[in-house]
Order: structure tokens, then sequence, then C-alpha cells
């Protein structure tokens, strides 16, 4: 496609940029380097972009969880390694948290802080890999989070996915059928609600993937980085129904990472929980005992794997999450209002792209509509989306292909979490050249 030379980012600074990259396929250019390009086109033009490329937090860090932090820095802990598998007080706080606003039951011993969700999968990945030499592959329900498949690229372990778009409902049943009979799947994994589709599968959904894990012996890691932000649900009253739905009411070997990162806007201390079930926790595994010499997954997850990656996660952060888990529960802090902003912004948002021709990828949730939130795909008539991500940059919008997600649908990841509110005019403003700039017929 002839890009068209007046554009509201000076074309030519543009251009320059992104061929300094060397980039073959522009789709498949990663987060870190569409934040690279876009930082040197701002340096270069002077201009701002809109930047919806990065997931990260975009508000302000709970107030519960700094202060809590704070007194614990206070009391000397920073001068003291933390216990390998968690403070007390947070291991009981998370196993709350969960029966709060999850409504089930795993026991405090199990749920084991971790520097992030990144580390909580990284570690996930490692230790089913091993559990059985016949089960060597993961499976990504896919779209998803690109750096997962890259950390099982560091690991050298194999992964297989596919793409659920055409896979919702009765359908996933089959689909997953014909992948897990194969018997070389150790372990499943998908977000909830997804990034980067922000829809949620229901139920129904959950039920299948877990009969189907039973039957096949299949470990299921559920990603709950955007934990309770389905927002057509009230998901924040703790102990009341409705509750955040989860894999655990439907098979009993499982893991539930839960991030402090978005729900508590505490990305930068790198703080979340895995929550193993009783029942993988306690299962004795013949080629675990032979590799480490000890059989059971929590064991080695904790003393041997978790060990070896960090001798455990940064102290203060542990007391910051078990403040806010705590307060969370007790009902006197209702995390989902102060992170709620992001829906509103993504209404707006969409509206904006809607107007000008854009149409949503994945729109749907078993025929309702999807919820505003974190994330949202678009596309354009008559683009892929490495050509429609390429040319958003010379309109001053930066954002990521689906292509980088494992889906197999053309389109983009839009982000609201770094667009503020000063910015919807200039949006409109840019979305509306680019719409007249490539009219559709």
């Amino acid at each position: 496609m002839m890009t068209m030379r007046k554009t509201p980012i000076d074309a030519q600074t543009v251009q320059s940029v992104i061929d300094s990259f060397n980039l073959p396929e522009f789709g498949k250019a990663t987060i870190r380097e569409v934040v690279a390009m876009t930082n040197m086109i701002e340096k270069q033009s002077g201009e701002r972009y809109i930047r919806m490329e990065m997931g990260v937090p975009g508000l302000p860090p709970s107030e519960v969880g700094v202060q809590a932090e704070i007194q614990a820095l206070n009391k000397g802990v920073a001068s003291i390694y933390p216990l390998l598998d968690g403070l007390p007080e947070l291991k009981s706080e998370a196993s709350r948290f969960i029966k709060a606003f999850i409504d089930v039951d795993v026991p405090a011993n199990n749920c084991v802080p971790v520097t992030g969700s990144m580390q909580g999968t990284f570690t996930s990945f490692l230790t089913c890999s091993q559990c059985d030499r016949k089960k060597d592959t993961i499976l990504f329900i896919d779209p998803g989070f690109s750096v997962q498949k890259q950390q099982l690229l560091v690991l050298g372990c194999k992964y297989e996915s596919f793409d659920v778009y055409h896979h919702r409902g009765e359908a996933l049943r089959s689909k997953l059928e014909s992948i897990l009979s194969k018997g070389n799947i150790s372990a499943m994994i998908y977000s909830n609600p997804n990034n980067p589709g922000w829809f949620c599968l229901q139920d129904s959904e959950l039920q299948i993937i877990g009969e189907l894990a039973t039957k096949y012996q299949t470990i299921v890691l559920e990603d709950l980085a955007y934990f309770a932000m389905d927002f057509r649900k009230d998901l924040g009253r703790p102990f009341q129904a409705p509750f955040q739905p989860t894999i655990a009411k439907y098979t009993d070997h499982y893991i539930l990472l839960i991030s402090g990162s978005k729900a508590f806007s505490y990305a930068g201390q790198r703080i979340g929980v895995a929550a193993i079930s009783e029942a993988l926790y306690r299962h004795e595994y013949e080629d675990l005992k032979q590799h480490y010499g000890v059989a059971s997954f929590g064991n080695v997850f904790v003393n041997r794997v978790l060990y070896a990656l960090s001798s455990g996660t940064s102290h203060s952060a542990q007391y910051a999450l078990a403040a806010m888990m705590k307060a969370a529960s007790d009902g006197q802090y209702r995390f989902l209002e102060d992170v709620k902003v992001y829906g509103e912004r993504a209404r707006i948002v969409k509206e904006h792209f809607l107007k000008n021709g854009f149409y949503i990828v994945y729109d749907n949730d078993l025929g309702e509509d999807l919820a505003d939130g974190f994330y949202f795909t678009v596309n354009y008539p008559g683009m892929t989306g490495g050509q429609l991500m390429k040319e958003l940059m010379f309109y001053g919008i930066s954002t990521v292909s689906l292509e980088t997600t494992g889906s197999q649908q053309e389109g983009l990841r839009i982000c609201t979490s770094f667009i503020k509110d000063t910015q919807y005019e200039d949006l409109a403003y840019r979305l509306k050249a680019f719409h007249q700039d490539h009219p559709v017929d």
C-alpha cells in the first residue's frame, strides 16, 4: 500500500524509523519493538502518539498496598530473605480472597507468591512439562499473551495452539478432543478475560475444558491477569454471587494465576500468586521423582523450581498484596471500582474506531456483546493486521498486530490503559484523517 505523504505525523520521519529496525514482517514486531519505534518517532518528530500497544496499567497503585509495603520496609524486611513458599499472612489472605471472589477452596499452603504472573507461568510450564515424559507439549487456547510462548522457547519446550475464534461453545469440545487425544499435552493455558480479545469463556465452555482435562489427565493453567474485570457483572462483592468464572469448578488439577498488576494497579512491584489445587499439589509423578528425588507436584514447584528461579518473591511486596487482598475480602476496598475506568475508556475509544470504518474482530461471547475493558480488537476493510498496524503509525497511533497473539484473524489489539481523557479529540481527528485517506468501497 502506498503511504499518503501528508499524514498527521511526518511521513519521512516515520518511515525512516521503521526502516531502521529492519523488520522482515512489520506485523510480527514485538510489543517492545513497537514501544521503541514509537519512542524514537516521538522524539524525532516532537509529536505525541496515542499509545495503544502495551498493556501497562495506567492508574495509580492501590494506596492500601503502598502503605502496607512502606510499613514493612520501615520494619526492616528488606534485609531478610522471604520464606520460599511465601509470607504466611499472604498465603492465608490469598486463600480467603479466592474463596471470596471465585468461591473455591484452595488451601493457604498451596497459595504461592510469585514475581508476577509471568514467573508463575514460567514455573508452571517448567514443572508441568517434566511431570510425564510422554507429555512434552503445552497447549495454548489462543489468542493469548505472546510472551508466554517466548517463555517456552527459552525453556526449549514444545507447544501447540489454536485460535478459539471458530471454536466457541460446544464446538470447543471437538477441537480440544482432537488435540488432547494424541496424549502429548501436559498442560493447557488460556486467559479469562482474554488478552487481547477481551471475550470471556463462559461456564459451559469451562466445563468442557474441565471435563476433557480430567479425561486426558491434563493440567489447566488459568491466567487471571485481569481478575474479575468483566464489567458486565458485579464481580467485586466478596462472598456474594456472581463470582469470577473458573476452571476450578470443573476439574481438580489446575493452577490459578492471580496477578497484582492490573486489578490492584501494582505492576511495578512484580507480585502475584500461583494457587495450586490440593489434588495437583499432592499428586505424585514418577518422572518428577526420578528427576528431582521428590515426587509431589507442589514440592517440586516450590522447593525445586521456584527456588532455582528466584529464592522467593520480594518480601515487602508480599505484605502489600496481603493487605490489598485482606481489604478486598473484608469489603473495605472495592478494587474493581478503581479499574472500571478502563471499561469507560474502551467504550469511548471503540466508538471512535467504529465511526471511522473499523470493525471489531472478536466481537461477542456466545452471542452476547463483549464487555468494555482493558483491550479490544479491530480491523479495517481490505487490510491485513500488519498493513493496518504500520499505516496507523503515520497517523500517530501505535498498536500491535494480532499475529503476535496466536490469532488467525487479521487485525489489531487495542489497549486502553495509557489513553488519557485529553487525547479523545486528537484520536477522533487522526482516525477521521485515516478514514478519509483510505476510503472503503
